[in-house]
């Protein structure tokens, strides 16, 4: 992920726009009949952190990257799904995106509407990259472990999607694995609902003016880099709404939310910008990364820097969000 630079939209407090009808809370004890209990959900994201996020892995180290893939393959394998590679070869390196999904799709048949949890698993070049992003890699693999067994709404299909090639030098251009996989959906005719990109999820702090804005900005969000923020373009706008609101009914954890357009610095720098480049809304979650993050890009972005507990909170909020969305 690049710079996250906040943004207010013609001068209107986000805060405002984004307090909408509550949903039940209820949700967050329906993720799935057959869920595992969450009190293990710390321990268990950061020894996915740690098994992803110790060690540099990207093209530049490909051994460390094919170990990261592995992993994310075994844990998706052992929570009882099929994992699909989609191998693709770009600048001479071999690579994979991953990927599980449930469905209620009749045989033969398309799904009428998908919804999509994705995160990149590579990092940087010259960082382990445990927040960005082993934290949203083990969000997407927790979040797929409590929706196991869940059945959504006929003709629906939720999608889990572990990505490569998010960070520098295919940032933005065509060899991202997330760029690939909208592309491929567009190219089917497929109809995205929502795409959720969990980047950057794992550091939290309570300190007074832990939280940086560029210059009028800053009175209209906290000071203290304590909550999780919905990051969208204007036409992901309803979804930002949607997945805000419903984040702050499923739990006490603070959530903001942005919808600003394209050319705002940072707005478009994660995965969620391939699917907006199709067409469809998506939507950046992140906890603003080099606008809170002291270690962002450097080698000191190692797990022990990551707030599991409040990672925890995050997660369990987006799986309300995602199981009222395909019910």
């Amino acid at each position: 992920m690049s710079d996250l630079t906040p943004a207010v939209l013609n001068g209107i407090n986000m805060n405002t726009l984004l307090n909408t009808t509550a949903i039940a809370a209820a949700f967050m004890l329906s993720v799935s009949a057959g869920a595992a209990p969450q009190a293990d959900l710390p321990a268990r994201l950061s020894g996915h952190v740690r098994a992803i996020a110790s060690a540099e892995h990207n093209t530049g180290t490909p051994a460390e990257l094919e170990k990261a893939a592995l992993y994310i393959e075994a844990t998706l394998a052992a929570q009882g799904y099929k994992v699909r590679r989609d191998e693709y070869v770009f600048d001479g390196h071999k690579v994979r995106n991953l990927e599980v999904s449930i469905a209620n799709v009749q045989p033969g048949k398309q799904p009428e509407r998908i919804y999509i949890v994705g995160a990149h698993y590579d990092s940087a070049p010259g960082t382990p990259g445990a927040n960005d992003n082993g934290s949203g890699t083990a969000g997407v693999l927790e979040m797929a472990r409590m929706f196991k067994g869940t059945v959504p709404a006929p003709g629906n299909e939720l999608k889990f999607v572990l990505f490569v090639n998010e960070e520098p030098p295919y940032f933005n251009g065509p060899g991202m694995g997330s760029r690939r996989h909208a592309k491929a959906l567009k190219a089917r005719g497929m109809k995205v609902e929502a795409a959720l990109i969990l980047e950057t999820i794992g550091y939290y702090s309570n300190a007074k003016d832990s939280q940086y804005y560029p210059p009028g900005i800053s009175a209209f969000y906290p000071n203290q880099g304590n909550f999780i923020a919905v990051v969208g373009t204007l036409g992901s706008m309803g979804l930002v709404r949607r997945t805000v609101s419903g984040l702050r009914d499923a739990s006490t954890f603070p959530a903001e939310g942005l919808a600003a357009p394209a050319f705002v610095r940072g707005v478009t720098w994660s995965d969620h910008t391939s699917y907006n480049l199709e067409g469809y809304a998506a939507v950046m979650i992140t906890d603003t990364a080099t606008m809170r993050y002291p270690h962002y890009h450097t080698s000191a972005d190692t797990p022990d820097k990551l707030d599991y507990a409040s990672m925890a909170e995050v997660v369990k909020g987006m799986s309300v969000v995602v199981q009222k969305m395909i019910q």
